[in-house]
Protein backbone atom coordinates (compact mmCIF):
# COMPACT_ATOMS: atom_id res chain seq x y z
CA UNK A 1 0.00 0.00 0.00
CA UNK A 2 1.77 3.12 -1.22
CA UNK A 3 0.82 6.65 -2.16
CA UNK A 4 0.78 7.66 -5.81
CA UNK A 5 2.79 10.60 -7.09
CA UNK A 6 0.66 13.40 -8.51
CA UNK A 7 0.65 13.96 -12.22
CA UNK A 8 2.45 17.14 -13.20
CA UNK A 9 -0.29 17.92 -15.69
CA UNK A 10 -3.20 16.69 -13.63
CA UNK A 11 -6.53 18.17 -14.60
CA UNK A 12 -10.21 17.68 -13.94
CA UNK A 13 -13.36 17.79 -16.06
CA UNK A 14 -15.68 20.77 -16.05
CA UNK A 15 -16.23 21.74 -12.40
CA UNK A 16 -19.53 21.52 -10.55
CA UNK A 17 -20.58 22.88 -7.17
CA UNK A 18 -18.02 21.99 -4.55
CA UNK A 19 -15.24 20.82 -6.85
CA UNK A 20 -11.76 22.29 -6.48
CA UNK A 21 -9.10 22.49 -9.18
CA UNK A 22 -5.49 23.37 -8.31
CA UNK A 23 -3.15 23.68 -11.28
CA UNK A 24 0.57 24.44 -11.38
CA UNK A 25 0.36 26.20 -8.02
CA UNK A 26 3.54 27.72 -6.60
CA UNK A 27 4.19 29.92 -3.60
CA UNK A 28 7.38 31.31 -2.04
CA UNK A 29 8.06 33.61 0.89
CA UNK A 30 10.83 36.20 0.84
CA UNK A 31 12.87 36.16 4.06
CA UNK A 32 16.03 38.19 4.64
CA UNK A 33 16.34 38.91 0.94
CA UNK A 34 15.98 35.28 -0.14
CA UNK A 35 13.03 33.43 -1.69
CA UNK A 36 12.03 30.23 0.11
CA UNK A 37 9.68 28.01 -1.93
CA UNK A 38 6.83 26.51 0.07
CA UNK A 39 4.68 25.02 -2.70
CA UNK A 40 6.02 24.16 -6.13
CA UNK A 41 3.95 23.20 -9.21
CA UNK A 42 1.15 21.52 -7.27
CA UNK A 43 -1.71 19.91 -9.22
CA UNK A 44 -4.71 18.46 -7.36
CA UNK A 45 -8.37 17.94 -8.27
CA UNK A 46 -10.79 17.59 -5.33
CA UNK A 47 -14.20 16.10 -6.03
CA UNK A 48 -17.48 17.54 -4.82
CA UNK A 49 -18.31 16.16 -1.39
CA UNK A 50 -14.83 14.68 -0.95
CA UNK A 51 -12.84 14.78 2.29
CA UNK A 52 -9.21 15.58 1.48
CA UNK A 53 -6.76 15.67 4.39
CA UNK A 54 -3.38 17.39 3.99
CA UNK A 55 -0.37 16.18 5.99
CA UNK A 56 3.28 17.14 5.98
CA UNK A 57 6.14 18.24 8.17
CA UNK A 58 6.32 21.79 9.49
CA UNK A 59 7.25 24.09 6.62
CA UNK A 60 5.81 21.82 3.92
CA UNK A 61 3.11 24.34 2.97
CA UNK A 62 -0.01 22.77 4.50
CA UNK A 63 -1.48 25.90 6.05
CA UNK A 64 -0.25 28.07 3.17
CA UNK A 65 -2.18 25.88 0.73
CA UNK A 66 -5.30 26.08 2.89
CA UNK A 67 -5.00 29.88 3.11
CA UNK A 68 -4.64 30.12 -0.68
CA UNK A 69 -7.82 28.06 -1.05
CA UNK A 70 -9.54 30.39 1.42
CA UNK A 71 -8.35 33.48 -0.47
CA UNK A 72 -6.27 34.70 2.47
CA UNK A 73 -2.97 34.23 0.60
CA UNK A 74 -2.09 34.90 -3.04
CA UNK A 75 -0.15 32.32 -5.03
CA UNK A 76 2.93 33.34 -7.02
CA UNK A 77 1.81 31.23 -9.98
CA UNK A 78 -0.89 28.79 -10.95
CA UNK A 79 -4.66 28.60 -10.95
CA UNK A 80 -7.10 27.73 -8.16
CA UNK A 81 -10.79 27.30 -8.93
CA UNK A 82 -13.80 26.43 -6.77
CA UNK A 83 -16.87 25.25 -8.67
CA UNK A 84 -15.25 26.56 -11.83
CA UNK A 85 -14.72 30.08 -10.44
CA UNK A 86 -11.19 31.38 -9.98
CA UNK A 87 -10.25 32.14 -6.39
CA UNK A 88 -9.18 35.78 -6.15
CA UNK A 89 -10.03 36.53 -2.53
CA UNK A 90 -12.33 35.38 0.25
CA UNK A 91 -15.80 34.24 -0.77
CA UNK A 92 -19.04 33.03 0.79
CA UNK A 93 -18.69 29.66 -0.94
CA UNK A 94 -15.68 28.90 1.30
CA UNK A 95 -15.65 28.80 5.10
CA UNK A 96 -12.56 28.32 7.23
CA UNK A 97 -12.24 26.84 10.72
CA UNK A 98 -9.04 27.53 12.64
CA UNK A 99 -7.38 25.67 15.51
CA UNK A 100 -8.78 28.28 17.89
CA UNK A 101 -12.54 28.87 17.49
CA UNK A 102 -12.10 32.68 17.44
CA UNK A 103 -15.54 33.35 18.89
CA UNK A 104 -16.72 36.84 19.82
CA UNK A 105 -16.47 36.78 23.64
CA UNK A 106 -19.16 39.42 24.18
CA UNK A 107 -21.75 37.58 22.03
CA UNK A 108 -23.66 34.47 23.10
CA UNK A 109 -23.42 31.17 21.23
CA UNK A 110 -26.50 31.83 19.10
CA UNK A 111 -25.20 35.26 18.12
CA UNK A 112 -21.79 33.85 17.22
CA UNK A 113 -23.32 31.31 14.85
CA UNK A 114 -25.67 33.89 13.30
CA UNK A 115 -22.88 36.47 12.95
CA UNK A 116 -21.71 35.44 9.50
CA UNK A 117 -25.24 35.33 8.13
CA UNK A 118 -26.01 38.83 9.38
CA UNK A 119 -22.82 40.18 7.77
CA UNK A 120 -23.79 39.06 4.29
CA UNK A 121 -24.08 41.89 1.84
CA UNK A 122 -26.62 42.71 -0.85
CA UNK A 123 -29.31 40.26 -1.92
CA UNK A 124 -27.78 37.38 0.04
CA UNK A 125 -27.88 39.13 3.40
CA UNK A 126 -30.07 37.18 5.82
CA UNK A 127 -32.57 39.06 8.05
CA UNK A 128 -31.89 38.74 11.77
CA UNK A 129 -34.89 36.51 12.55
CA UNK A 130 -34.07 34.15 9.70
CA UNK A 131 -30.40 34.17 10.68
CA UNK A 132 -31.25 33.14 14.23
CA UNK A 133 -33.53 30.34 13.01
CA UNK A 134 -30.77 29.07 10.74
CA UNK A 135 -28.23 29.38 13.56
CA UNK A 136 -30.44 27.28 15.84
CA UNK A 137 -30.63 24.59 13.16
CA UNK A 138 -26.84 24.32 13.01
CA UNK A 139 -26.49 24.44 16.79
CA UNK A 140 -28.82 21.44 16.83
CA UNK A 141 -26.62 19.75 14.22
CA UNK A 142 -23.55 20.06 16.48
CA UNK A 143 -25.48 19.12 19.63
CA UNK A 144 -25.51 22.52 21.33
CA UNK A 145 -29.19 23.45 21.31
CA UNK A 146 -29.23 23.88 25.09
CA UNK A 147 -26.26 26.27 25.03
CA UNK A 148 -27.64 28.93 22.66
CA UNK A 149 -27.65 31.56 25.42
CA UNK A 150 -24.23 30.65 26.87
CA UNK A 151 -21.15 32.80 26.31
CA UNK A 152 -17.81 31.51 24.98
CA UNK A 153 -16.15 31.74 28.41
CA UNK A 154 -18.68 29.20 29.70
CA UNK A 155 -17.82 26.54 27.10
CA UNK A 156 -15.26 23.75 27.10
CA UNK A 157 -12.71 23.65 24.28
CA UNK A 158 -14.65 21.01 22.40
CA UNK A 159 -17.92 22.90 22.75
CA UNK A 160 -16.31 26.12 21.53
CA UNK A 161 -14.98 24.31 18.46
CA UNK A 162 -18.49 22.94 17.80
CA UNK A 163 -19.73 26.52 17.79
CA UNK A 164 -17.03 27.38 15.26
CA UNK A 165 -18.13 24.50 13.04
CA UNK A 166 -21.78 25.52 13.33
CA UNK A 167 -20.89 29.12 12.42
CA UNK A 168 -18.98 27.96 9.35
CA UNK A 169 -21.77 25.64 8.20
CA UNK A 170 -24.50 28.23 8.78
CA UNK A 171 -23.41 30.21 5.71
CA UNK A 172 -23.85 26.97 3.70
CA UNK A 173 -20.41 26.92 2.09
CA UNK A 174 -19.47 24.70 -0.83
CA UNK A 175 -16.03 24.11 0.70
CA UNK A 176 -15.20 23.69 4.38
CA UNK A 177 -11.53 24.42 5.14
CA UNK A 178 -10.13 23.30 8.51
CA UNK A 179 -6.66 24.13 9.85
CA UNK A 180 -5.73 21.75 12.71
CA UNK A 181 -9.25 22.15 14.12
CA UNK A 182 -8.71 19.71 17.01
CA UNK A 183 -5.04 20.36 17.71
CA UNK A 184 -5.69 22.15 21.00
CA UNK A 185 -8.06 19.51 22.39
CA UNK A 186 -7.29 16.63 24.75
CA UNK A 187 -7.12 13.13 23.27
CA UNK A 188 -10.62 11.98 24.28
CA UNK A 189 -12.31 15.19 23.16
CA UNK A 190 -10.37 15.05 19.90
CA UNK A 191 -11.71 11.58 19.11
CA UNK A 192 -15.24 12.72 19.94
CA UNK A 193 -14.87 15.72 17.64
CA UNK A 194 -13.49 13.56 14.82
CA UNK A 195 -16.58 11.37 15.11
CA UNK A 196 -18.83 14.42 15.14
CA UNK A 197 -17.11 16.01 12.15
CA UNK A 198 -17.50 12.78 10.16
CA UNK A 199 -21.21 12.71 10.95
CA UNK A 200 -21.71 16.39 10.07
CA UNK A 201 -19.71 16.08 6.84
CA UNK A 202 -21.84 13.11 5.79
CA UNK A 203 -25.11 14.89 6.62
CA UNK A 204 -24.18 18.19 4.99
CA UNK A 205 -22.42 16.64 1.96
CA UNK A 206 -19.94 19.52 1.86
CA UNK A 207 -16.47 19.29 0.34
CA UNK A 208 -13.93 19.24 3.17
CA UNK A 209 -10.22 20.07 3.10
CA UNK A 210 -8.47 19.58 6.44
CA UNK A 211 -4.89 20.09 7.60
CA UNK A 212 -3.50 17.95 10.43
CA UNK A 213 -0.23 16.68 11.90
CA UNK A 214 -2.04 13.62 13.30
CA UNK A 215 -1.67 10.68 10.88
CA UNK A 216 -4.34 8.62 12.64
CA UNK A 217 -6.72 11.56 12.30
CA UNK A 218 -5.87 11.75 8.60
CA UNK A 219 -6.73 8.08 8.05
CA UNK A 220 -9.94 8.41 10.07
CA UNK A 221 -11.27 11.48 8.27
CA UNK A 222 -9.97 11.31 4.70
CA UNK A 223 -11.20 9.91 1.45
CA UNK A 224 -7.70 10.80 0.23
CA UNK A 225 -4.59 12.08 1.99
CA UNK A 226 -2.34 14.62 0.27
CA UNK A 227 1.24 14.28 1.52
CA UNK A 228 3.27 17.47 1.07
CA UNK A 229 7.06 16.93 1.23
CA UNK A 230 9.28 19.44 3.00
CA UNK A 231 12.02 18.73 0.43
CA UNK A 232 10.84 20.61 -2.65
CA UNK A 233 12.61 18.28 -5.08
CA UNK A 234 10.18 15.53 -4.05
CA UNK A 235 6.73 15.33 -5.60
CA UNK A 236 3.56 15.57 -3.47
CA UNK A 237 1.75 12.26 -3.18
CA UNK A 238 -1.85 11.13 -2.78
CA UNK A 239 -3.05 8.14 -0.80
CA UNK A 240 -6.58 6.79 -1.28
CA UNK A 241 -8.14 5.62 2.00
CA UNK A 242 -10.37 2.74 0.94
CA UNK A 243 -12.06 1.96 4.25
CA UNK A 244 -15.78 1.77 5.10
CA UNK A 245 -17.33 4.34 7.42
CA UNK A 246 -17.61 4.48 10.37
CA UNK A 247 -13.96 3.51 10.56
CA UNK A 248 -12.51 1.07 13.06
CA UNK A 249 -9.29 2.55 14.44
CA UNK A 250 -8.23 -0.85 15.78
CA UNK A 251 -8.62 -2.78 12.52
CA UNK A 252 -5.56 -4.18 10.72
CA UNK A 253 -6.53 -2.29 7.56
CA UNK A 254 -6.63 1.03 9.45
CA UNK A 255 -3.21 0.28 10.92
CA UNK A 256 -1.77 -0.49 7.48
CA UNK A 257 -2.88 2.91 6.17
CA UNK A 258 -1.34 4.66 9.17
CA UNK A 259 1.89 2.75 8.61
CA UNK A 260 1.85 3.70 4.91
CA UNK A 261 1.75 7.36 5.94
CA UNK A 262 4.56 6.81 8.44
CA UNK A 263 6.62 5.35 5.59
CA UNK A 264 6.00 8.51 3.55
CA UNK A 265 7.87 10.43 6.27
CA UNK A 266 10.54 7.79 6.76
CA UNK A 267 9.26 7.02 10.25
CA UNK A 268 8.61 3.31 9.83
Amino acid sequence: MTAAALSANGSSPASTRGEVSIRDLSKSFRIAGRDFPVIRNLNVAIGAGESLVIVGASGSGKTTLLRILAGLETADAGDVRVSGRQVSGVGAERAMIFQEPRLLPWVNVLGNVAFGLELRQGARKVPRREAEAQARHYLSLVGLTDFADAFPRQLSGGMAQRVGIARALAVQPEILLLDEPFGALDAMTRITMQNELTRIWHEEQVTMVLVTHDLEEAVYLADRVLVLPKEKHRAPRLLDIDLPRPRDRSSPAFTRYREALLQEFGLH
